[in-house]
Formats: C-alpha cells, sequence, structure tokens
C-alpha cells in the first residue's frame, strides 16, 4: 500500500493515527502548518501546508495513495480560536482541497461532523470521482476538556445537565480511522462513531471528579442568564446558540449509541470513565 497522508496530525485524533501507523511500520506522511513546530514520532514525514491555502498542498500530495482528510472542528465549551475562523475556513476551500486531493489520491478518508461544513465536505467528496469512507463521531469526550477550570473549583455551571451524549474517545476514531485506512471495503461507507453509553453532562462532570479524587457538583443556571454568561465568555452569538440547540436536542432524546467500534475493532468502546482516566493531569 502506498504513502498515507494524515491532516491534522497534532489534533486529539490525528496524533493517535499517526502514532498507530508508525507503530504498525506504515509511511506516514504529516501535514502541519509549521514543520519546525511539529512534535511528531520519528519516522514521520512532516510536509508544510495549509487546508486554508489549497494551493500548498501539492507537495504533500505527490505519491500518496490514501489521505486522511480532517479539517480543524470546534470543541465545547467555546467557539474555535483560529484566523480565519472555523468553520468559514473550511466553506471558502473545502471544494479546491477535495479537488486537489483527488487529483493524486486513491482513496479520501474524512472525519467528517455534523455541522452544515462537514456535510458540504461530504458533498465535494462524493463527486470528486474517487473512493471515499466517512467517519462521523458523536460528541467527543474531550470536549469536556473546556470544564477544566471549573472542575478544578468544584462547580460546573452550565445549562442542560440532562443532555445526554454518548462521548466517544479520541483514541476509538483513531483505532477505526485507522482500520479504514489499512483495510479494504469500506468504500463509500459512512461510519458514525460513538461510545458505548449516553451519559449526561452533569454525570460526567460527577464522573470526572470522581475520577480525579474531588467533589464535582453541577450547577443549572437560568435559561436567560446560561445564554448570557456563554456570550460573554465565547462572544460568538451563532455558537452559544447552536451549542443551546443541541444540548436541548440531547436532554429530549438521548445521542445515539452505536456498535461501530465493535464491528470494526472487535472490542468494546471506550467508556467516558476511562476517558477522564487518560486525562487526570488535564483536571488537576
Amino acid at each position: 500500500m502506498g504513502e498515507f497522508l494524515v491532516t491534522g496530525p497534532t489534533g486529539d485524533v490525528g496524533r493517535h493515527v499517526v502514532t498507530q501507523l508508525t507503530e504498525a511500520g506504515l509511511a506516514v506522511r504529516a501535514l502541519v502548518r509549521d514543520p519546525s513546530r511539529a512534535r511528531l514520532p520519528e519516522g514521520v514525514e512532516v510536509t508544510g501546508g495549509d487546508l486554508t491555502a489549497p494551493e500548498t498542498l501539492e507537495a504533500a500530495l505527490r505519491g500518496v495513495e490514501t489521505v486522511l482528510l480532517a479539517w480543524p472542528f470546534p470543541t465545547w465549551p467555546g467557539p474555535p480560536r483560529q484566523d480565519p475562523p472555523w468553520p468559514d475556513s473550511a466553506a471558502a476551500t473545502a471544494g479546491p482541497v477535495v479537488a486537489a486531493v483527488a487529483r493524486h489520491a486513491r482513496r479520501i478518508i474524512y472525519l467528517s461532523g455534523d455541522h452544515a461544513v462537514h456535510r458540504e465536505t461530504e458533498r465535494h467528496i462524493r463527486g470528486a470521482g474517487v473512493p471515499w469512507t466517512f467517519l462521523r463521531p458523536t460528541g467527543y469526550a474531550a470536549d469536556t476538556l473546556g470544564w477544566a477550570g471549573q472542575v478544578r473549583r468544584g462547580v460546573v455551571r452550565l445549562p442542560y445537565g440532562t443532555a445526554a451524549r454518548s462521548p466517544v474517545h479520541e483514541r476509538d476514531v483513531a483505532a477505526v480511522a485507522v482500520h479504514v485506512l489499512t483495510s479494504a471495503g469500506h468504500g463509500g461507507a459512512a461510519y458514525t462513531i460513538s461510545g458505548p453509553e449516553a451519559v449526561t453532562r452533569a454525570d460526567q462532570a460527577r464522573i470526572i471528579g470522581e475520577v480525579v479524587g474531588r467533589e464535582v457538583r453541577w450547577e443549572e443556571p437560568p435559561p436567560a442568564a446560561a445564554r448570557e454568561e456563554l456570550l460573554a465568555a465565547w462572544g460568538d452569538p451563532e455558537a452559544v446558540d447552536d451549542a443551546l440547540a443541541a444540548w436541548a436536542s440531547f436532554a429530549g432524546t438521548p445521542e445515539r449509541v452505536t456498535d461501530t467500534v465493535q464491528r470494526l475493532l472487535g472490542r468494546r468502546a471506550l467508556t467516558f470513565r476511562q476517558w477522564a482516566g487518560d486525562h487526570v493531569a488535564d483536571f488537576r
């Protein structure tokens, strides 16, 4: 199999993908904005390029057979901090980026999501004329890293504590990605990757507290106050309203739990408690 190109190789998922591919003895090329700042495993070929500037991708794509395409995505709580901001940068360049990838690669594995930009990028990929696979994680367990300061104070003050998500460990997303990258039979598939159970936001805070050895309680602000507090913290009304709408939907209907990890990897997905155990240092 030819060389793999991994975009977003320093992100939560990408770094695990790069590590797992390298440990398997496979040739990996990593696309980063600034190669001088990349801290990647020995043996990885680091190449400069930027998904917001499609003209910079040609060198990274030469000789590549399979591309794991991943745009930066927002994590909660808080909007993304980028210049230009995500998802505007992805919306502006998705078409040209996909076209550039399709000129070189024989397969595209796309780390997707539930944002409109993800759906638009999927549309570009479907029309690119090369085999594709979409990976659609549910809510990332890592989204709760934004609570770290509040966890240290013992109180997480956020709305919709009853919203139940199926938080997925980034290592599981990476393991599914590596499986798809290195095996056949996934062309045209769209895999929703979730954790093994739905867990309310309040219970997530409680579990983090139990794992780090600190009592953490959930404090529910009134809806109007919650929106004002989030707006003051994030500064982006659209991001705030999108988040509130999503949390409200999961308070009414828990997020879907899938068997994708079990079916593809032959093992149970990692639990939220296991994720918290892997990230104790982030909350202390």
